[in-house]
C-alpha cells in the first residue's frame, strides 16, 4: 500500500524539495535520486530507498514493482504523487517516474581496504557536480575501488552529481578527506598496502602511456581550473600528462581521469 499526495504545500513535498539544497541534505543526512534505471542499480547494488516516489499515471512496470515489494518489505515509504508535482520535487519539466531518498553513506576514509582493487580515482578541490559524477561512472566501467574527493569538492550526494553517476553512485566506494589526512592514510602501509599516488600534471611528467602504474594505484585530478596545488605534485609517486596535439592546453578533468584509468588498468593487467 501507498499513499497519495495531490497538493504542493504536502510537508513531504517540501521535504523532498529542501533535498534539493546542501544545506538541507546535510541536516537530513539523506539525499535524493531519480530514475527507474538508478534506483534499480542501487537497489542491485543492495541499497534500497528510505522512501520511494512514484508518478501516478503511469503504466505498470515490472522493475517498478520490484522496487515497491522491497521498499515496502524493508520498511520503507511509498508514496505517490502526479507528475507536475514530482516535476517540483526534481526540479525537471520533464521528471522520471520514480524517485527515490537515500541515506547518505559512511564517507570515512578509514573504512576504505585500499588493496580491494587495483585502481582508485582522486580528485582534488573539484568543483563540477557532472564532473564528479562522471568520474564515478569511469570508476565503475574500470573496476575501480571508488573515488576519494579532497578538500573541497562539489557534494557527490547532489541531484546534479547523482544523475551524472549513472548509478554509480551506488556501485563505488566514496570518502571524503582533507589533504593531509588523506596522505597519511596513503602512506600507512607496507609493501602492496602502500598506495601509489599518481598525480595529472603538466609540470615534470612523463607520458602517461608509459608510466610505471604500480597497485594499489591512487590516479589523481585537480580543480578544473587551477589543477592540483604544487606542494600536492610534490608528494606524488608520479606526475604523468597526456599529450596535447592540438591548441588546447589541458583536457576536462573527469576526461582526463578516465583516459589514465584506462591506460593504468591496461599496464597493471599486463
Amino acid at each position: 500500500m501507498h499513499r497519495t499526495i495531490t497538493g504542493f504545500s504536502n510537508p513531504t513535498v517540501k521535504f523532498l524539495r529542501s533535498l534539493r539544497d546542501k544545506k538541507h541534505r546535510r541536516r537530513e543526512k539523506r539525499f535524493l535520486a531519480e530514475g527507474l534505471r538508478l534506483l534499480t542499480d542501487a537497489r542491485e547494488a543492495g541499497r534500497l530507498p528510505e522512501m520511494l516516489v512514484l508518478a501516478t499515471g503511469r503504466q505498470p512496470h515490472p522493475l517498478v514493482t520490484a522496487l515497491i515489494a522491497d521498499v515496502t518489505a524493508a520498511g520503507g515509504d511509498v508514496v505517490a504523487m502526479d507528475e507536475e508535482i514530482l516535476a517540483k520535487v526534481t526540479g525537471k519539466g520533464n521528471p522520471q517516474a520514480v524517485a527515490g531518498v537515500f541515506a547518505e553513506f559512511d564517507t570515512n576514509l578509514a573504512n576504505l581496504d585500499r588493496t580491494g582493487s587495483p585502481i582508485w580515482l582522486v580528485a582534488q578541490a573539484l568543483r563540477d557536480p557532472g564532473n564528479l559524477g562522471t568520474m564515478l561512472r569511469t570508476g565503475d566501467a574500470v573496476g575501480a575501488g571508488g573515488l576519494i574527493l579532497i578538500d573541497d569538492c562539489a557534494d557527490p550526494f547532489s541531484v546534479e552529481a547523482v544523475r551524472a553517476s549513472m548509478g554509480a553512485v551506488f556501485t563505488q566506494r566514496l570518502a571524503q578527506a582533507r589533504w593531509d589526512e588523506f596522505l597519511a592514510w596513503l602512506r600507512d602501509g607496507a609493501g602492496a598496502g602502500r598506495g601509489q599516488l599518481v598525480a595529472a600534471s603538466l609540470r615534470d611528467a612523463q607520458d602517461y602511456r608509459s608510466a610505471p602504474y604500480a597497485a594499489p594505484c591512487f590516479l589523481m585530478v585537480g580543480n578544473e581550473s587551477r589543477g592540483l596545488p604544487a606542494e600536492y605534485e610534490d608528494a606524488c609517486d608520479l606526475r604523468v600528462t597526456i599529450p596535447m596535439l592540438g591548441k588546447a592546453d589541458s583536457l576536462n578533468a573527469a576526461v582526463a581521469g578516465a583516459v589514465l584509468a584506462y591506460e593504468a588498468l591496461a599496464h597493471l593487467r599486463g
